[in-house]
């Protein structure tokens, strides 16, 4: 009996490993980060506790979302990794894109007929991860695609999304579309909210202050 005892263990553990496996694959994560690795002691002010509390991957049960808003070498990327293989290992079906290639794989698939299906796909995952929103400009297209996929999981599925934009930026972000804009955050911030980083690049830290010092 304690040899069989053993057996099944060990097969459990296997299937949970490889059910993991699957998951990671699945969720397209960039290199490993982790929550124990960001140094929240550098950006001049971010909401720990709340950042912290969203590792805790209850927001997705009830479909929350959250947007991390700072400008760029804030760390917010490195979060939203963090949160991603945090979320995979509990269990959660997760799917990670930066916002501009989710854009560019949704408009080929609309001008090839299959807009319908590739939406299903980004609906599915229990928690969506877009990073880099306001680093390049979307044009009309762009921004109903992404409207779509934020609609569609709307009170169905979380989001978690990283831009250097704040909210009153949105319009012009999006091809000067206000109201698109306006939809966008009501549904995002309805079950959501926003964690505000400031402070200077992570990245520039041991660069001189001036040039000519180097």
């Amino acid at each position: 009996m304690e040899v069989l005892a053993i057996l099944i263990g060990l097969e459990r553990t296997a299937r949970e490993q490889r059910a993991l496996d699957r998951r990671l694959c699945k969720a397209r994560l960039p290199k490993q980060k982790s929550l124990a690795e960001y140094d929240f002691q550098f950006p001049k002010r971010i909401p720990k506790a709340a950042i912290v509390r969203l590792f805790d991957c209850e927001f997705i049960e009830r479909h929350g979302c959250a947007v991390l808003i700072g400008p760029t070498g804030t760390g917010k990327s490195h979060l939203l990794t963090a949160l991603g293989y945090t979320a995979v290992e509990r269990g959660h079906s997760v799917c990670h894109t930066r916002v501009v290639d989710m854009i560019n794989h949704l408009t080929a698939a609309q001008l090839n007929g299959l807009l319908g299906k590739t939406l299903r796909t980004d609906v599915r995952p229990s928690l969506l991860l877009l990073d880099e929103l306001g680093y390049l400009p979307i044009d009309k297209r762009g921004a109903d695609l992404l409207f779509q996929v934020v609609a569609a999981r709307y009170e169905s599925g979380s989001i978690v999304l990283t831009t250097n934009r704040t909210f009153r930026e949105w319009g012009t972000l999006f091809d000067v579309d206000n109201t698109l804009a306006t939809a966008l955050i009501d549904r995002l911030m309805h079950h959501g909210e926003a964690l505000v980083i400031k402070g200077d690049s992570y990245r520039m830290k041991d660069k001189p202050t001036d040039p000519a010092s180097a």
